[in-house]
């Protein structure tokens, strides 16, 4: 119920924050101008939204497998869909090495599953299927539609501060004293809330993560199952730091269930996790670290207003908080 209350907020306050701008800019420059900006936007995110399941397929190299090909992947994946009350995704196979799994699609009845070959590689079947209840929960929640929506602010916002910072500067000078002046002050704070409503998506992603990960719990994985899987995947992903394949999916990062760039640097926070060392997650050590306080270094807090995923180890902890 928190997740869902924080998610409400967010939501108007981003809104009532482009309200304010448009209501603003409107009482100084007409309103014929910004509500061109509101539909260009609307336009761009729209034409974004249909064809960025081709964009994902293209740049993943995702090959749609059959039942017969990944007869275990399908059946996990029907299994889900029929828990979750949704209609069975696609189910895929990137070809790319970097273990991670992701989901999108333009609504419930698009959806659609696919995990990297690496990722095959490395969990074992219950964690796999953890991995799987996380983005089923993704499309059951309606994800990609909520943060597709709230990408039109941000966007909406540097084209008023971009044209009236401009405009105020080099172009026709009002009438009234102090007008040019006036216009550039409201793009600058146009400018500002576009910084701040982009770290408010990223929250709001962060937000959606955690979601998803109790998701998962509700499907039917144990919390120490999708736990596993994220350590697992945060010792892989290292391993492929400032390598061609890490490059190559940089821009889809926000699709996988963890974010494989900043895996280098969350390795040393995860070490204490594994207790006895054995390279997964247990029930026991969920256990244990349920009745830990974990501290971040400000670095990392840091590091983390700028990610579209939480921090790994608050995630675990956090899912620690549902372990039995």
């Amino acid at each position: 119920m928190w997740l869902q209350t924080r998610m409400y907020l967010l939501i108007a306050v981003m809104f009532g924050i482009l309200y304010g701008v448009l209501v603003a800019l409107g009482s100084w420059m007409g309103w014929g101008s910004t509500l061109t900006y509101v539909i260009m936007a609307v336009v761009i995110i729209g034409i974004q939204y249909l064809i960025s399941p081709s964009i994902v397929g293209l740049t993943m190299r995702i090959r749609w497998v059959s039942e017969i090909e990944e007869p275990e992947l399908h059946r996990m994946v029907s299994e889900l869909a029929q828990r979750a009350g949704l209609p069975k995704p696609r189910v895929g196979v990137a070809e790319i090495a970097l273990p991670n799994a992701f989901a999108f699609g333009r609504s419930q009845k698009d959806g659609r599953i696919c995990v990297t070959r690496g990722l095959l590689s490395i969990l074992n079947p219950d964690e796999l299927k953890a991995v799987l209840g996380h983005e089923m929960s993704h499309i059951k929640h309606r994800d990609m539609a909520i943060i597709t929506m709230l990408s039109v602010i941000p966007m909406v916002l540097y084209w008023i501060a971009w044209t009236t910072m401009w405009s105020g500067a080099f172009g026709r000078r009002d009438s009234r004293e102090g007008g040019a002046n006036i216009t550039i002050l409201i793009g600058l704070m146009a400018f500002i809330l576009y910084f701040i409503t982009n770290l408010l998506i990223y929250y709001g992603s962060r937000i959606r993560e955690y979601y998803a990960d109790k998701g998962s719990v509700e499907l039917g994985s144990k919390p120490h199952q999708l736990a596993s899987a994220l350590y697992k995947l945060v010792y892989s992903d290292a391993r492929y730091r400032g390598r061609e394949e890490m490059k190559r999916v940089e821009g889809m990062k926000a699709f996988f269930l963890n974010d494989p760039s900043h895996a280098y640097e969350e390795i040393r926070t995860l070490s204490e996790i594994d207790v006895n060392r054995d390279g997964r997650i247990t029930e026991e050590d969920m256990l244990l670290l349920r009745q830990k306080k974990i501290k971040l270094g400000t670095g990392a807090l840091l590091a983390e207003l700028f990610m579209t995923h939480p921090n790994t180890l608050k995630r675990i902890h956090v899912l620690s908080s549902y372990a039995a």
